[in-house]
């Protein structure tokens, strides 16, 4: 939307993610995402740690649930969403705010790591990371099918992307 603070944020999870369920049974994880800059000493030639940002982040529904189980403690994720601002009063009654990112789209970042990504099995909801569910309703089994980035004898032998090691000169499309 027009005016929304999007960021990209750098940095490791300070903990697993923490998936809940609403009252309406609506999943939602938080997590806590520790960003720490490193600058270049030329005095004393060596790198240093900067201040470290550390950034509640959230993300609904299904989306919540493949973050809770694909993402651990430690890993080093790149995040991109919408920075929300929050006001609250805490227990003695003083007014806070607070800034936390609401996930669009969320992985591991691969500087230092290798991941290796499964597709989901849809439920049939389109909706983003807040937003309300909709988009085209089909069962799962259809649509993984027929997607090209599906697993390995889901759709049609000939299919050069899903054969591990049939690599050739010729793009498969």
């Amino acid at each position: 939307m027009a005016g929304e603070t999007v960021i990209t944020v750098v940095g490791n999870l300070t903990a697993d993610p923490e998936l809940r369920y609403t009252q309406n049974g609506l999943p939602v994880a938080n997590f806590t995402i520790a960003s720490t800059p490193r600058n270049f000493d030329r005095a004393a030639n060596e790198w240093k740690d900067g201040d470290a940002l550390f950034l509640r982040a959230s993300v609904w529904r299904e989306f919540a649930e493949h973050v809770a189980g694909s993402l651990t403690k430690g890993m080093r994720v790149i995040a991109q969403g919408r920075l929300r601002q929050r006001s609250y009063q805490d227990r003695e009654g003083n007014q806070r705010t607070a800034i936390e990112l609401e996930v669009d789209e969320i992985g591991p970042s691969l500087r230092y790591a290798t991941a290796q990504v499964t597709r989901a099995a849809s439920t049939g909801g389109a909706g983003g990371a807040g937003g309300p569910g909709g988009g085209q309703s089909r069962p799962a089994q259809q649509q993984v099918s027929e997607e090209p980035w599906s697993t390995p004898g889901s759709s049609t032998s000939a299919d050069a992307w899903s054969t591990p090691g049939s690599f050739g000169d010729d793009t498969p499309f």
